[in-house]
């Protein structure tokens, strides 16, 4: 396997992707059964919007509701298909790295599944509906909102994925560390700049401009980063204890 050539690599590749699609296409058919019921969930924060005057979304297009409904579908489809997605792109990279790191790897792989979703419940929980209960009661005396199933749907499945990704930071610094890509002098180093730039995520990810919602990302990205660093060291004398053993011995 170590040894393939470039065209097996690209042949190994290919079949990887070609499983990876069947399996999402056939997730995405089976949450597009249950669209209502997802579109049901997914508006469940906004406390039934009662504080637009119809007490549910619109949609303004002829086909914003069957777009929307299919990309809802589509995401839960690859959301339910990523522990086979992982374990395919595992599959994939595992000939290149040492039995050490392909055991870690294989741990690590459910582990990252279970804190992605942990990222989306912080997010459907904890961050979305203070949000979305400050966006639909902002300027409410002077303006009645009429708001599009399109854009919240949109902002709400934004807000899950972008939560989920960065709750893998650990994971993956964990596992870089393992193999030496980077260390926990650096990243402790990068600290002032892993604050700014959470603030920064913190301004991106969330749907509101005020400092509350804002800070309610932020410190949960900085949190994990210091988590990070402490897996980094955990990750660290693991490798170098590995290193100094001879494999097998």
């Amino acid at each position: 396997m170590e040894n393939q050539s470039l065209g097996q690599h690209l042949s190994e590749l290919k079949k990887r992707l070609t499983w990876s699609a069947v399996v999402v296409a056939i997730a995405t058919g089976l949450s597009f059964v249950f669209h209502q019921q997802i579109l049901t969930i997914l508006m469940a924060p906004a406390d039934g919007f009662s504080e637009t005057s119809n007490y549910k979304p619109i949609y303004t297009e002829l086909t914003e509701f069957i777009g929307i409904a299919m990309k809802a579908s589509l995401l839960v489809g690859i959301a339910i298909s990523l522990p086979f997605l992982l374990w395919q792109l595992v599959r994939f990279v595992t000939p290149g790295l040492n039995s050490s790191e392909r055991r870690y790897l294989y741990i690590l792989m459910p582990l990252s599944t279970c804190v992605f979703f942990a990222g989306c419940c912080f997010g459907y929980f904890v961050l979305f509906p203070p949000a979305v209960k400050f966006l639909l009661s902002f300027g409410s005396d002077v303006a009645t909102p009429m708001i599009r199933i399109g854009n919240y749907v949109n902002l709400m499945l934004s807000l899950l994925f972008w939560m989920g990704i960065v709750f893998e930071l650990p994971v993956v610094l964990f596992f870089l560390s393992r193999i030496g890509v980077v260390t926990p002098r650096l990243l402790a180093c990068n600290r002032r700049w892993a604050i700014l730039t959470a603030f920064v995520l913190g301004a991106l990810i969330t749907p509101t401009l005020d400092p509350v919602n804002q800070c309610l990302v932020a410190i949960p990205i900085i949190a994990l980063y210091e988590l990070s660093i402490q897996l980094s060291k955990v990750g660290s004398r693991i490798r170098k204890k590995s290193n100094s053993t001879p494999e097998g011995s």
